[in-house]
């Protein structure tokens, strides 16, 4: 496999200025660089002429000077762009997450859930390390040479032509040592990704591999992964390593070249000390830029192809734009007109046509049979590859929308806690909701218990580092996150499906109480929800088997009779 690299200056929000900013100071780092030799040469010529330390003191002062101010610019140089970096790794991880988020789940399949970690995570990382070194070294490269060859063309045009003729010799060795070891990055990043999606798939299947007995058999397969990783990693070094050896052995010997040709024409007497001890220090001044670029390459491998794959997956061509649809004030109706989704070529819901008025409706059916798929297709995070949505009297093409997206509130089987604040976890879509506004949510959802259990009240850590609470309480606060949004369409994915029967007893008529006049979409098994259900939707091998009232259906439909009375002898109801 074959990794697509991005090269060259990367520009991220903030790179135009911060590129500017680095241009001028390398254009007075320059300037410092030549003045500083110039007075070292001065210095060491004076006293090797034999005259007084005290003449020399100046020469010495302003070389010092030169010295200095280089290494406080080389210090804000490297500050500008390291919070260049910064800020680019925060832009980058806040845009990979808003698109997770806002994804329809097909494409975060593709791109797997483990390399989308890796990415935020390692990729980012590669990315910020390749924006911090790049801008400095590339500008350096670029004016640094240019500036001091010049100077010495000025000064003495051989070594200025032996300057010029050797850093194509370089360049070359350099491009052919970057190939293998742009080769090796490839295959290490191949298996790395390897390697992350598979350790996220075994953690996933932890426990049933466990129960099959077969969680040794894997980690023997996992053994294997983490040794192929192992090997292309070294291999991977040693390229570093030897390229690095390389770059070092021809720079010195063109800096010899530089110095045997100067040391010549001394002896002839056809060039002066001082020019040639100014050329001499400058030599080593000239190659740098380029060396410390050559070294940094194997730095910023890893950069190239994440911040590629991070580009090409926020420009993708289905990422979430502004909303071309209006959702009215208040949604009656939900239709689907002949829906099909096909995932991998394996058709999940076919011709599926159902037009559900607002109250609450309950997707039933047996594990498998498409119920999942088809929440997500109202949540926005799958499209159909066939059919239409109708909103009311508006017709859409899907509901992977801003504007959809405003009117929606998901609460899954496992609410997800974030290692905040409760008050903040329940703010998760009202951010900017007071805390009074929090403590009446709070009283509604019956969660002042466990509030008043908290030395800090609604302020108190909860999730991961902070107080753990039960499954229930986690299902009160994703319940109280839907009521303080005001969202007018709840979608619930079996959210009583693993808590004990008083806990799901408690939670039910919470959500009967408090989304009473809402939109509510609930997948679920249990069939004690049809008798609250204003609408039933059977779903029977990805198709509608079933729609409309659960008395009606009883009565109408034998198939979706006999699926009742099978559900309610497994002990469902």
């Amino acid at each position: 496999m074959k990794n697509k690299r991005q090269k060259g200056l990367p520009m991220y929000p903030g790179a135009l200025s911060t590129y500017s900013l680095l241009t001028c100071f390398i254009f007075i780092e320059v300037g410092l660089i030549i003045a500083q030799s110039i007075y070292l040469a001065r210095a060491i010529t004076l006293l090797f002429q034999k005259m007084p330390i005290e003449d020399v003191f100046i020469d010495i002062g302003f070389f010092f000077i030169a010295f200095i101010l280089r290494y406080i610019l080389t210090h804000v140089e490297g500050i500008i762009a390291q919070k260049h970096s910064d800020q680019v790794s925060t832009y980058l991880r806040e845009q990979l997450l808003y698109q997770y988020f806002h994804q329809p789940s097909t494409d975060v399949q593709k791109i797997g859930t483990g390399h989308l970690v890796q990415l935020l995570m390692e990729g980012i990382a590669h990315v910020k390390t390749y924006v911090e070194i790049i801008g400095i070294r590339m500008i350096k490269t670029v004016i640094v040479p240019v500036f001091i060859v010049l100077y010495v063309f000025f000064v003495d045009r051989s070594s200025a032509y032996i300057l010029i003729f050797t850093v194509p010799i370089i360049i070359m060795f350099m491009i052919l040592l970057g190939l293998a070891a742009e080769k090796m990055a490839d295959k290490q990043y191949v298996t790395y990704t390897r390697l992350a999606n598979h350790f996220v798939d075994s953690l996933k299947g932890l426990e049933t591999l466990a129960f099959l007995g077969k969680s040794k058999v894997h980690g023997r397969r996992i053994e294997k992964v983490s040794n192929d990783y192992r090997k292309t990693t070294m291999k991977t070094l040693r390229i570093a390593f030897l390229s690095s050896f390389a770059l070092d052995f021809f720079t010195s010997l063109s800096i010899a070249f530089v110095a045997v040709g100067l040391g010549l024409r001394l002896i002839d007497g056809t060039i002066l000390l001082l020019p040639a001890l100014t050329i001499l220090l400058l030599a080593p001044e000239y190659f740098s830029p380029i060396k410390q670029i050559g070294k940094d390459f194997h730095a910023t491998l890893d950069g190239q192809v994440a911040m590629a794959e991070i580009n090409d997956w926020l420009a993708s061509e289905r990422n979430l734009t502004a909303s071309t649809k209006q959702v009215e004030e208040r949604v009656k109706t939900v239709a689907l007109n002949n829906i099909g989704v096909t995932i991998e070529e394996r058709p999940i819901l076919e011709g599926i046509n159902v037009r559900v008025d607002r109250g609450f409706v309950a997707i039933l059916g047996e594990s498998g049979a498409g119920k999942t798929t088809l929440l997500q297709l109202l949540a926005g995070r799958i499209d159909p590859t066939e059919g239409d949505f109708r909103v009311n009297n508006s017709m859409w093409d899907t509901l992977h929308d801003a504007s959809w997206f405003d009117q929606i509130a998901y609460i899954p089987q496992h609410p997800y806690i974030f290692p905040v604040s409760l008050a903040d976890n329940i703010r998760f879509y009202e951010p900017a909701a007071s805390d009074e506004h929090v403590l009446e949510i709070v009283q509604q959802i019956g969660l002042q218990s466990l509030v008043d259990s908290f030395p800090n009240g609604i302020h108190e850590k909860i999730g991961e580092g902070g107080r753990t609470i039960s499954g229930g309480q986690e299902q009160r606060v994703a319940l109280a996150r839907a009521l303080l949004s005001n969202k007018q369409i709840i979608l619930l994915d079996e959210p009583t499906a693993h808590l004990d029967i008083e806990t799901e007893y408690e939670i039910k008529q919470l959500i009967l109480e408090h989304f009473y006049d809402k939109f509510v979409f609930i997948t679920t098994h249990r069939l004690h929800w049809v008798k609250n259900s204003t609408q039933i939707i059977w779903v029977d091998e990805g198709k509608v088997g079933a729609c409309g009232e659960h008395d009606a259906l009883l009565q109408q439909n034998e198939a979706y009779h006999l699926f009742f009375d099978e559900q309610r002898g497994d002990g469902s109801a």
